[in-house]
């Protein structure tokens, strides 16, 4: 199992000390640094920026949210920065949710199977560059021939000779029909909630998208790429701290993270066996009542989602996760010191 170094999205100012973990996470063999973006900073550019001083790690976005970009541009960003890497870059993406596709970028979410579907068609035929791009399907149709065209519209290749013919696509994924997609259409997926406990929850569904005339990959070298926060403790004492302090990132996910009629990561926790909690959850954040909602979390809930715990605990629950079939840990790493740490105690 390999190990990704996870930089998340900014908050309301820029992250300090990122330069300094990336360069620790290349030295202590990390496989790969992953950006994220939401409705604030870009997933590709802190890439561009901190990836230029590296030379062997991949550079792979978690998650580039499909509706901020046509298809073609989400292809050319992927190329340009595939070049300047030097064939480094896994593009992750997803269909993100209503209110930030609706609200934030102005595009219908309706049928998102389907546009995601056609998505990655459409960036896999720019990258393979064997013929000018085209597109019938409904939601991206290239050329544009539809209500406000001017009819001028030319099918094109892109400019440039993508370096790769066939950049890694891994996709975030949550339900059960996007996750058998994923297994069909991908080269890896990006759950957000996958754990020990949780993993048998979503094999079947892994297994029929593995068995669809065309999927692209086999169990074999599909990649699965799992989000956690790993942290060394000394003792119980400082376990129960660590696991208090990530306590509201559950609650945010479970209640506030989108629209009480549609709140896909409320929903994976309802699959999870948590469906009165997330319920209650949900309605209290959404009532404003933050630490109330919060405070319901159980702990084995938060030790379940993430690997806390003394230095023979960690390489035990490391295990565990890797027994379920991930094959990339997506860390959280506060310093270089833990950074250089981490890669030493699961050497």
């Amino acid at each position: 199992m390999k190990l990704g170094l996870q930089l998340g999205y900014w908050g309301a100012q820029p992250p300090q000390g990122v330069g300094e973990l990336v360069a620790a996470a290349e030295d202590a063999g990390f496989d790969a640094i992953f950006s994220a973006e939401a409705w604030g900073s870009d997933a590709f550019t802190p890439l561009a920026w901190w990836g230029r001083e590296t030379s062997r790690i991949k550079l792979g976005t978690s998650i580039v949210q499909m509706s901020g970009r046509a298809p073609t541009s989400i292809a050319m960003h992927v190329l340009t920065l595939d070049h300047l890497s030097g064939g480094r870059v896994i593009l992750g993406m997803g269909v993100s949710g209503p209110q930030v596709v609706e609200g934030w970028y102005g595009q219908p979410f309706a049928k998102p199977l389907a546009r995601t579907r056609e998505v990655v068609d459409i960036i896999r035929k720019v990258l393979a560059r064997e013929a000018p791009v085209t597109n019938d399907g409904p939601h991206y149709p290239l050329p544009f021939q539809g209500e406000g065209s001017v009819g001028l519209g030319k099918p094109l290749k892109p400019i440039v000779h993508p370096l790769r013919a066939d950049v890694p696509i891994w996709l975030g994924a949550e339900g059960p029909k996007n996750v058998a997609q994923t297994a069909e259409i991908a080269d890896g997926w990006i759950p957000i909630f996958y754990t020990p406990k949780s993993a048998g929850m979503y094999q079947p569904w892994l297994d029929e998208g593995f068995a669809r005339p065309g999927a692209r990959r086999t169990r074999a070298d599909f990649e699965i790429a799992a989000t956690c926060h790993l942290q060394v403790v000394a003792n119980a004492e400082e376990k129960a701290a660590v696991l208090d302090a990530m306590r509201p990132f559950v609650s945010l996910y479970m209640g506030g993270m989108g629209a009480k009629e549609a709140n896909f990561h409320n929903q994976v926790f309802v699959r999870m066996g948590y469906e009165d909690l997330a319920a209650e959850v949900q309605k209290l954040y959404l009532a404003g009542e933050k630490d109330r909602a919060t405070s319901l979390i159980p702990d084995e809930l938060v030790d379940d989602m993430h690997i806390i715990g003394t230095a023979g605990e960690v390489k035990e629950k490391v295990a565990q996760w890797e027994e379920t079939g991930v094959t990339t840990l997506l860390l959280s790493c506060r310093s270089a010191d833990e950074v250089r740490s981490v890669a030493e105690l699961l050497a």
